[in-house]
């Protein structure tokens, strides 16, 4: 790779030096700053000085960042080192994530998982089904969502590193967003541009719905980031939800379809009412499924279908379906004495949809008590349209308890006044009783302390409730 060319690629401009850095060019590694070694390609959104003297002293082949600032550029320039300053680092991510592939993974099958629900679960079920299957996978979904942004290098580095330590893949999962964005500006074309960048198979579309309120301000806007989507899985087999009617406005040229109810059409894999049919053979009871609500059972159906289409054999589809247990906090039982559910719920659709099915395990004249952390410093619209599905999902069985969970949360999540009294609004304008707490402790404190053996505790959404778990340990 010349330096020039990758500049011309991601739309960068070159200062400091018209060459790599590093007497020996470029490793072939994207990377962090800090992981850095001799030779290797570092993306930052921003550097200042500082980093350009690291840079320097790490001896890498040069450094590509969006927003120059604190003298970076006239640091670079005095150390003579090679600085591309891009105006979207979205488009150098894409292209190390593309470069990667094509130079150390050439031979992998690869598959993209996008929608606005059920991503996580999707990509690590197709996940295990392979690796159970006996082939070398890798996937981006973790349980904390740590990898599956793809705003930073982290998903090249993972790919370089598990094929150095560990040989060729067969296959790569990986969960794209549907929305991103930096400091609240839309990456537009993201999922597009980064399906497009791993060269799919197989791409799977789970929902479109709303959610990152702020980067996108109507559903129109998310299906807008999606609609290309097809376009960059290409010739590659599509699955697409058929029963979400904005996924079945998209225009896929190898449509593969599921459904919560019969099809009768080539390519659909469905659920009907007691069993997952395919090519009109029953390939799973109900009884053989890890989960048996409907948002898991799509999920299950998304993942069967992208195996279907990857060419794996059906007795590997269903061994892996049969034996595979959930990421954490997607519909997790944490207890059975009274049954305590925790699951990331974090926007409208997920939120509606985990009280309504959980509701349908809650035993005759018991209680449900939902637990509910608030979102933190994610703008008031994403807060008002949660509690709106709040209430759309409200009974009179549910008892309400709601956490801003100051305890437990950093800076950057810190639930803000506005977001907390949006909630109360809407709560008290629709008469509907709850009790709110400053500490998730105390919240969940008092929530087992209230609840009956054979009522049901849910715990729902995001950063505020992800130490649930650790602190429940503790209070049982």
């Amino acid at each position: 790779m010349e330096i020039q060319d990758l500049a011309k690629r991601i739309n960068g401009k070159l200062v400091g030096n018209d060459d790599f850095f590093s007497i020996d060019g470029f490793t072939g590694k994207f990377t962090f700053l800090n992981d850095a070694h001799t030779g290797d390609i570092v993306i930052r959104h921003w550097i200042n000085s500082r980093g350009i003297e690291m840079a320097f002293n790490k001896n890498i082949a040069c450094l590509i960042t969006q927003t120059p600032k604190d003298g970076a550029i006239e640091m670079a320039e005095k150390l003579n080192f090679p600085l591309i300053i891009t105006d979207k680092v979205e488009l150098a991510n894409a292209y190390a994530l593309s470069h990667t592939i094509r130079k150390y993974s050439p031979n992998s099958t690869n598959v993209v998982i996008t929608g606005t629900n059920g991503k996580s679960t999707t990509s690590h079920l197709i996940y295990h089904i392979l690796n159970n299957a006996g082939y070398h996978v890798l996937t981006n979904t973790d349980s904390e969502s740590e990898f599956n942004t793809l705003i930073d290098p982290m998903v090249s580095k993972l790919i370089y590193d598990e094929i150095v330590a560990n040989g060729d893949l067969d296959f790569l999962v990986i969960e794209v967003s549907e929305v991103q964005g930096w400091l609240g500006k839309l990456m537009e074309n993201h999922a597009a541009l980064m399906s497009d960048a791993v060269n799919p198979k197989v791409g799977v579309i789970t929902n479109i719905a709303m959610d990152h309120i702020g980067l996108v301000n109507s559903i129109e806007d998310v299906f807008n980031e999606i609609n290309e989507v097809p376009n960059a899985i290409g010739d590659g087999i599509c699955i697409l939800n058929h029963d979400d009617d904005l996924v079945m406005k998209l225009n896929a040229k190898n449509p593969f379809y599921t459904s919560m109810s019969e099809l009768n059409e080539d390519n659909v894999v469905f659920f009907n009412e007691d069993s997952i049919v395919y090519n009109g053979q029953k390939i799973f009871a109900i009884d053989d499924l890890p989960f048996k609500s409907s948002h898991f059972i799509q999920n299950i159906l998304s993942a069967v279908g992208a195996c279907i289409s990857l060419g794996i054999d059906m007795d590997d589809i269903v061994n892996g379906v049969k034996s595979y247990k959930a990421l954490d906090r997607r519909f997790s039982k944490l207890n059975d004495e009274p049954l305590i559910y925790d699951d990331f719920a974090h926007n409208p659709d997920g939120i509606r949809s985990t009280i309504l099915e959980t509701l349908k395990f809650l035993p005759p004249n018991q209680k449900m008590h939902v637990a509910c952390a608030i979102r933190g410093s994610r703008g008031v619209e994403i807060n008002k349209l949660n509690v709106e599905a709040l209430v759309d999902a409200m009974t009179d069985d549910i008892e309400l308890s709601l956490s801003s969970s100051k305890d437990v949360v950093n800076d950057l999540n810190h639930v803000e006044d506005e977001e907390r009294e949006v909630f109360f609004d809407i709560l008290n304008m629709n008469g509907i009783e709850y009790v709110h707490y400053d500490n998730l402790r105390d919240c969940l404190t008092d929530v087992y302390k209230k609840a009956d053996k054979k009522d049901i505790i849910l715990l729902i959404g995001a950063q505020g409730m992800d130490p649930a778990e650790s602190i429940l340990r503790d209070i049982i």
